[in-house]
C-alpha cells in the first residue's frame, strides 16, 4: 500500500446541488477522496483499495490521455490590446455528449461553442485572469477540469515605446 500511495495522486470528487459530478486536485468541503494511478494519465482514476466495499457507479467516461491547457502558457503576460489565444490539448477528442465549458475567472464564457479546445480572447482590461476548462457528459453527469491557468494582461507605460500616447 505504500508504494501505491508514493506513486498516487489524489483527486477529490463531490456532487453539486445540481447533481453534477465534479473532479479536481483541491479538496472541496465534503468531498470523496480517491487516488489516481501512477499510469501517467490524466483523467484515469483508480478504484478502490482491495478490502473496500465499492458502490455501484456508471462507469468513469471521461478519461483522457491529454487533456490541459496548452495555451496560455502559466504566468504569461500580455500587452495591450494582444489577442490571447486560447487551446487545450484534447486526446482523445470528445465523445457524443461531452461538452467544453470554459471559465475566465470563474464565470463561464458563454460565447464560446460546447466543442471549442482553441479560441481567441480579445481586448481583456489590465488584470490577473485565470482560465479552466470542464468537460461534461450530459448522458451521465460527469465532470473533469483541467489545472486553472493564471496569466496577466498589462498595459505600457505611457513612457514606453509600444504605447499608443507616445505615437
Amino acid at each position: 500500500m505504500a508504494a501505491f500511495a508514493a506513486n498516487a495522486a489524489v483527486v477529490y470528487k463531490w456532487i453539486d446541488g445540481d447533481g453534477v459530478v465534479h473532479y479536481s486536485d483541491q479538496p472541496v468541503p465534503g468531498a470523496e477522496k480517491i487516488y489516481t494511478s501512477s499510469s501517467g494519465k490524466i483523467g484515469t482514476v483508480a478504484g478502490p483499495a482491495a478490502g473496500t466495499p465499492a458502490a455501484k457507479k456508471p462507469g468513469n467516461t471521461l478519461i483522457f490521455e491529454q487533456f490541459a491547457i496548452t495555451s496560455p502558457s502559466a504566468e504569461q503576460s500580455f500587452f495591450g490590446d494582444e489577442i490571447i489565444s486560447v487551446s487545450l490539448a484534447l486526446e482523445p477528442s470528445l465523445g457524443p455528449n461531452q461538452i467544453i465549458t470554459w471559465r475566465l475567472n470563474g464565470k463561464p464564457l458563454t460565447d464560446q461553442p460546447q466543442d471549442a479546445a482553441a479560441f481567441a480572447l480579445h481586448q481583456l482590461e489590465r488584470g490577473s485572469y485565470a482560465i479552466a476548462a470542464t468537460i461534461t457528459d450530459q448522458t451521465t453527469g460527469e465532470s473533469l477540469s483541467t489545472q486553472s491557468v493564471t496569466f496577466y494582461v498589462r498595459q505600457p507605460s505611457a513612457l514606453s515605446p509600444q504605447s499608443p500616447l507616445k505615437k
